[in-house]
């Protein structure tokens, strides 16, 4: 049986850069020292398979090595890319994701948002339900918050990945114009508590400039909850001719109502997401949707939240642009 390795010291670190402990210390936890001292105190630390203990660790730099990641719902697909890339982006700075799921839910939320507070987490990413809540200048005093998707309550995150609903709804809506619909059913996971949300505000808005007849109808994200809503709407006696779907878990829930109902996409009702999935790809048609470029997202979210929790924030606010995905889902012509 091979000897097993002894566990390399911080003291070898230190006579194979030639520094002194502390500053291989400073270095590993990306502090009071150089990107290159760091790159290069890293790279004798691998070689040597040194490995910090996580308890010293925490106790000698009072921190966690965990972000909360609190995520609106985890039925969203979409969503639940994010999350994984997050935590893999995390896992690449040498901090770990704890990831929470508030189910849709903003009561809870904000209760999980409190929980991880409480539990000392670095810092905290989240995607809100309810970014209009107060809770969340009160969360940004005692840790670093960087939202994505929507501005929270007060300005007070640290960092924030915003995209630009404006421009992402009128991209679809102008679409859908151009294609000869005149009157659309909006489906959105937004509830009635947190109505204020930009990307809803911004539909009305939209419809009303484009001259188009909008109704507005919340639907679950799961997509068994997703199917059941759309197949009511669509098997009423109002069926619109065209469907925008403020998420492509949601437009699943669309795909499967048509074929409960045996209507033809987009012949009988186009439809419209709102994420990119990979999978909107691969439907029988292919969906088109709105795209924010999900790796960008995540590379923003991460720098932004590692540098604040480093104590070295950089550029604060980065505003994500749409671009629209056209396919066979409308009848519009790729692109």
């Amino acid at each position: 049986m091979p000897e097993k390795r002894k566990r390399a010291t911080i003291r070898e670190v230190a006579r194979a850069t030639g520094l002194s402990p502390a500053a291989v210390s400073y270095a590993l936890r990306g502090i009071q020292t150089s990107e290159e001292t760091q790159e290069r105190v890293r790279a004798a630390a691998d070689e040597l398979g040194y490995e910090a203990h996580p308890i010293a660790r925490a106790l000698a730099s009072g921190r966690t090595g965990q972000v909360g990641l609190l995520c609106g719902s985890l039925e969203d697909y979409w969503q639940q890319s994010l999350a994984v890339g997050i935590g893999r982006a995390l896992l690449a700075r040498d901090r770990y994701a704890l990831i929470v799921d508030a189910g849709g839910d903003p009561e809870r939320e904000l209760a999980l948002a409190r929980r991880l507070r409480d539990q000392r987490v670095d810092g905290l990413i989240v995607q809100p339900l309810d970014p209009a809540a107060a809770l969340w200048s009160e969360l940004a005093a005692s840790v670093p918050v960087v939202s994505i998707g929507d501005a929270l309550h007060g300005g007070q995150a640290q960092g924030e990945v915003v995209f630009d609903n404006r421009r992402g709804v009128t991209l679809a809506l102008e679409h859908l114009r151009d294609l000869g619909h005149e009157r659309l059913t909006v489906f959105t996971s937004t509830s009635a508590s947190t109505p204020d949300r930009p990307a809803d505000v911004h539909v009305n808005a939209e419809a009303e400039r484009l001259g188009l007849a909008v109704d507005v109808v919340v639907v679950p994200q799961s997509l068994a909850a997703a199917t059941e809503v759309a197949t009511r709407v669509l098997a009423g006696p109002a069926r619109p001719s065209a469907v925008f779907c403020f998420a492509d878990s949601i437009a699943y829930g669309v795909y499967a109502a048509t074929r409960e109902l045996g209507l033809a996409v987009p012949g009988d009702v186009a439809v419209c997401g709102y994420d990119n999935h990979p999978m909107s790809a691969l439907l029988t048609p292919p969906l088109t949707t709105v795209d924010w470029d999900i790796d960008g997202i995540v590379r923003s979210a991460v720098r932004l939240a590692v540098d604040v929790i480093d104590g070295k924030p950089r550029k604060r606010r980065v505003v994500r642009e749409p671009s629209l995905r056209v396919r066979a889902s409308t009848g519009g012509r790729p692109e």
